[in-house]
């Protein structure tokens, strides 16, 4: 089978060598083929894998396999990159019934994300090259996952950039409006709801499992846990807070939590529709303390030039919270911004910490949740950073 060729720059053979999964379109010295092809990657004549190729996007190609003889992606090689994702999260399978499957390139399927949320399998698909794979997922998914249904979660942003329209439709069988699912967490088992349909990202936030788990440990007394969405922070919580309020400024999200609560037993949470900064403020200014604080905020930078803005974001809301801890008090604190990086927002929580006369003890760096790997090629694959510290 003979498939498109592109050619890449010097600059880009020395780029392929650093292992990052993306190739730009600066070097590439020629192309050929349409957006979505598959295509054999050369460097003067030598082969050096295969990729996707888009022709919409800076990012020109996007690497499936490296090497002189790489394999014709057919059916049964995609089918063995999804046994290969599912091998490596047998150990979180037995304590969640949701969580993420194929993680794009950190699980060798580049524009792929594939999650399991109970009888449902969410894909969603940002380049073209893999969006001429629904129709496999569509069939393989309900065989390989045993689920009842697949969704295509593809109403992303991202995929104007690609030359994809914005969907939501349902590849095979029937979607639920509601599901049930739970965690075993190290305080013990929470079911929360979704809204595959309708709700943030494919319908909870998977890559912060891990996290709030630890949240859990440290919790104590008053906590707090802002921008909580469907209250995941606040449900395992609660068994250990004495009084746990969720804030956000999402009705559906908060229902959802009090739902979850009320199925738990949980008679301590408390949901407040309120924009974060504004109820931040108001605390601050009532002067009642938290024991524990989370924050977890959506991306504020999701570009390099909204960077100085979310940088006076995260150390306002950052700030606020710290003053707001009752000395010895835990704060956990999030940007899931990639263009941020670990040390910038670092250096935020420091100005941060200065703008409130306050000081803290670093005691834990977070990152993603064990299913959602991060390529050490691939620094974008970094995106969420964590921080747990106490209050001096």
């Amino acid at each position: 089978m003979q498939f498109p060729e592109c050619h890449l720059t010097r600059k880009g053979r020395q780029w392929a060598r650093t292992g990052h999964p993306w190739v730009y379109r600066d070097d590439l010295a020629s192309a050929s083929g349409d957006n979505g092809d598959r295509v054999r990657v050369l460097f003067e004549g030598r082969c050096l894998g295969s990729a996707f190729l888009s022709t919409r996007s800076k990012i020109a190609l996007r690497w499936i396999e490296r090497g002189e003889e790489p394999r014709v992606p057919d059916d049964a090689f995609w089918k063995g990159r999804i046994e290969a994702a599912l091998a490596r999260r047998v150990a979180l399978a037995s304590k969640t019934d949701a969580y993420r499957v194929v993680h794009a390139a950190a699980d060798g399927i580049p524009g792929l994300v594939l999650d399991r949320f109970g009888s449902l399998a969410v894909v969603q698909t940002t380049i073209a090259g893999t969006e001429k794979l629904l129709p496999f997922l569509a069939q393989q998914l309900p065989l390989m996952l045993g689920v009842d249904a697949v969704l295509a979660r593809n109403d992303l942003a991202v995929r104007d950039r690609e030359g994809l329209e914005r969907e939501v439709r349902v590849l095979h069988g029937v979607c639920p409006e509601r599901l049930w699912l739970n965690e075993e967490g190290p305080g013990g088992r929470v079911e929360f709801a979704v809204d595959p349909q309708g709700g943030q990202k494919t319908g909870a936030f998977l890559d912060q499992r891990e996290n709030r788990w630890r949240a859990a440990e440290y919790a104590r007394g008053r906590f707090l846990d802002a921008f909580s969405y469907s209250g995941l922070f606040a449900l395992h919580a609660a068994r250990q807070a004495s009084e746990v309020l969720a804030v956000d400024t999402s009705e559906p999200a908060l229902d959802l939590c009090e739902k979850a609560a009320a199925r738990n037993g949980y008679e301590n949470i408390r949901c407040l529709r309120r924009n974060v900064f504004d109820y931040l403020k108001e605390a601050g200014a009532s002067g009642e303390p938290f024991d524990t604080v989370v924050l977890d905020p959506p991306a504020f930078a999701k570009s390099r030039r909204e960077v100085p803005a979310a940088v006076r974001g995260y150390r306002e809301i950052n700030r606020r919270a710290m003053t707001l801890l009752a000395p010895g008090g835990i704060l956990i604190t999030c940007s899931c911004s990639y263009n941020l990086s670990a040390r910038d927002f670092l250096d935020v929580l420091r100005r941060a910490a200065a703008d409130g006369r306050v000081d803290f003890r670093i005691l834990e760096h977070r990152g993603p949740a064990s299913d959602h790997p991060v390529l050490l090629s691939y620094p974008e694959s970094a995106y969420l950073k964590c921080f747990v510290l106490e209050k001096v």
